[in-house]
This record gives C-alpha cells, sequence and structure tokens, in this order.
C-alpha cells in the first residue's frame, strides 16, 4: 500500500476537492448550486426517462443503474434529477487524475436513492469517481448493511445525505457503515467531505459505524450522529488520515483512530491529524485503539459531555488546544428528527480552530480562512 506523506496528502486533497464541485449553500439540507468541470461525455437520469433512451438531457435514462453501463469513459458527468431510485447497483468505471467520473444530484438530496436487492445501496469500484448531492435513505430496508462503499481510490464523497442504515441489521463481524471507504480491493486514498450521517446501526451493535476508513485520506466537514459504535472510525490498513472539522454525537464513540485486521500493512494508524473536531455527548469521545503510530497529532478539537472519556491516546501523546466546554448548538437534542448543530453566538467553538487541515469551506459553503476566522466543527458561525 502506497504512503504518501503529509504535505503531499494536503496538496491532494485541496486538488482534488477543487476539481470535484465548489458547493456555495445558504443552509443545511438547502437547495445546492453545485459546479463541477466540464466534461467531455454527458449522461442525464429522470424518475420519468427511459432505459431504452439515449440518455441524453431530452431523452434521460430512468435508472442509475442503466447510467452505469454507458457511464465508463474518464470525463463523464451523469446528472441525476430529483425523485426516487432504486439502488443495489454497482458502479466499476474508473476516471483519470484530470478527466474524473462525477455523479451529481442536480439539487442537493433531491435524488434519493433507497435499497434495491443487495447489502450496499450504492457500491463503487471505480477509480477517480466523485458521488455528490444524493440522499441514501436505508429506512425503507433497515436491514441494508451500507450505504455507499466505495473501494477504489482518489473517490470523493461529498455533500450526500446518508441516513437509516442498518436500523435492523444482524450484528455480524461483517459490519456495516453510511459511508465505506475500503482498502480491501487495493484502495490507497479517498475523502469524505461535508456529508451528513445520522441513524446508523441496530443499538448496541458494535460493528456498524458512521464514515469507516481504511485507507488513507482526509473526512472533513461532515456532520454524524446517533451511531451505534463509532461515528468515525479508521481501521485495517488506514494512515495518513486528515480528521478535520466534523461534529460528531449521540453515538458510542466520536472519533477512533486505529488499525488492526490489516489487509496490505501492518504499521498501523499513524501520520493521522485530528483537529478542530466537536465531539460531544457520546458515550467515548476521541479513542486511539488497536495499532498506531506515534506521528499522530491532535489540536483544537472541542470535546465535551463524553460520559465515559474525552480523550484516550497511545504513545505517550497529549491533545493540544482542547476546548471543553458546551459547544452550544442551535437547537441539540439526542432524539430530534431535525436537531440543529449550527453554533449560537456564544459559542466557544468560535474562532478557536486551527487553519492545519481545514478545508475551505464549512458544510453548507461558508468560506474558513485568516478573515473569518476558523471555527471548531462542521458549521462555521
Amino acid at each position: 500500500m502506497q504512503k504518501l506523506g503529509t504535505i503531499a496528502n494536503t496538496a491532494r486533497f485541496n486538488t482534488v476537492l477543487a476539481a470535484s464541485a465548489a458547493v456555495l449553500l445558504a443552509a443545511a439540507g438547502s437547495a445546492s448550486a453545485t459546479t463541477t468541470p466540464a466534461t467531455t461525455y454527458n449522461y442525464y437520469v429522470s424518475p420519468t426517462g427511459s432505459d431504452s433512451a439515449s440518455g441524453s438531457k431530452a431523452a434521460p435514462f430512468k435508472t442509475l443503474a442503466r447510467a452505469a453501463q454507458v457511464a465508463t469513459r474518464p470525463g463523464t458527468t451523469v446528472w441525476v434529477a430529483p425523485g426516487t431510485y432504486t439502488g443495489g447497483f454497482t458502479t466499476t468505471a474508473s476516471g483519470t487524475s484530470s478527466a474524473r467520473i462525477y455523479w451529481v444530484s442536480t439539487s442537493k438530496w433531491g435524488a434519493k436513492i433507497v435499497p434495491g436487492s443487495t447489502a450496499n445501496v450504492w457500491d463503487n469500484r471505480g477509480n477517480y469517481v466523485s458521488i455528490i448531492g444524493f440522499d441514501i435513505d436505508g429506512s425503507t430496508k433497515p436491514a441494508v448493511t451500507h450505504g455507499i462503499y466505495t473501494g477504489g481510490s482518489y473517490s470523493m464523497i461529498q455533500d450526500n445525505h446518508v441516513h437509516h442504515i442498518a436500523k435492523t441489521a444482524t450484528c455480524t463481524s461483517g459490519g456495516g457503515s453510511a459511508i465505506g471507504v475500503d482498502s480491501y480491493y487495493g484502495g490507497i486514498w479517498n475523502d469524505v467531505v461535508s456529508n451528513t450521517v445520522n441513524d446508523i446501526g441496530p443499538a448496541g451493535c458494535t460493528y456498524i459505524q458512521g464514515i469507516y476508513v481504511s485507507t488513507s485520506g482526509s473526512v472533513k466537514n461532515n456532520l454524524v450522529y446517533r451511531v451505534a459504535q463509532a461515528a468515525i472510525h479508521l481501521w485495517h490498513d488506514a494512515n495518513h488520515v486528515t480528521i478535520t472539522n466534523n461534529t460528531v454525537t449521540s453515538s458510542v464513540f466520536g472519533i477512533i483512530v486505529g488499525g488492526g485486521d490489516f489487509y496490505h500493512t501492518s504499521a498501523g494508524a499513524d501520520y493521522t491529524v485530528v483537529n478542530s473536531n466537536i465531539v460531544f455527548d457520546n458515550t467515548y469521545g476521541i479513542s486511539e485503539q488497536g495499532t498506531t503510530g506515534t506521528h499522530n497529532s491532535y489540536s483544537n478539537n472541542l470535546v465535551y459531555q463524553n460520559s465515559k472519556y474525552n480523550i484516550s491516546l497511545k504513545n505517550g501523546l497529549t491533545a493540544k488546544n482542547t476546548v471543553s466546554s458546551n459547544p452550544l448548538f442551535v437547537a441539540y437534542s439526542r432524539t430530534a428528527t431535525t436537531p440543529n448543530y449550527q453554533l449560537t453566538s456564544s459559542s466557544p467553538a468560535i474562532g478557536r480552530g486551527t487553519s492545519v487541515g481545514a478545508a475551505p469551506t464549512d458544510i453548507v459553503g461558508k468560506p474558513r480562512n485568516s478573515t473569518t476566522g476558523y471555527d471548531i466543527g462542521a458549521y462555521q458561525h
């Protein structure tokens, strides 16, 4: 498995993020003005389309599975209109570093994908693939075990809402996740950015995670809550992962950094950067487990009201600039259908973050820079 240096990691993330989408949003869940680079090939999908059609804008396909059969060339965008679609399909085609394959919901969360006949709602095995703006809703088949699963490299999973996955799944070591980034098939780098993940797994199941990463890459600006085990979990071959500006609550573990059950490496989770995250009201906060290295760093995180412990690190590591106060969300609730995790004007998270590892915007497109200040968590005030 290739190991990439920290500087290369940051540069690669910024390049992929800029190429994938620039999202300007007014509020969580609002319509998005998503721009992607012009691509050579474009296909369209609509609930009123036909799979015997050409897939043009005037004659769209009806299913994403049909689009996956033709969206096979680098430099392709598949535009998916609002509506409900059946999942259970696999995307295998790969783009390139200069000509990605994009799957884009034309309005944020407007294209809803529900489970099909397989365990994964969306199974991606291609490289250089971006999946942007979908609503992955497992509530119609609550035993489905994975929302978005990617086994490729250089994927961008961005601005999706993945929820009610595996709520009644059988709890086995086969596991499950809302967003799964896997090195099993040789994946080496993936990014998970600005997604909302909630209500994942049956209570008490230790094998169901929110965002589960076993490659290098980044996990930035995500909102994750009510997960059976860990909101964000690094395991297997995870290393050189940047975890910044996430808000994670109401789960058993907030963030687990660890390695074990290795596929291709044995060094464990090392060179991991965990900065500017809100980890609030979980059973455990930030936890190093399994095999970890000495180069992990933890800075400017707000950790509070995690009942067993807030931070537990290994190898003599210590966290820096930790904020230990209630984040003062606008409307926090462990049980409400639509809690509001934006920051009130009194929040101690405002201006207490760091630029190190921060994405240029927050989960809804507000800029993060030296002028606005760097807030902690997914939302910039």
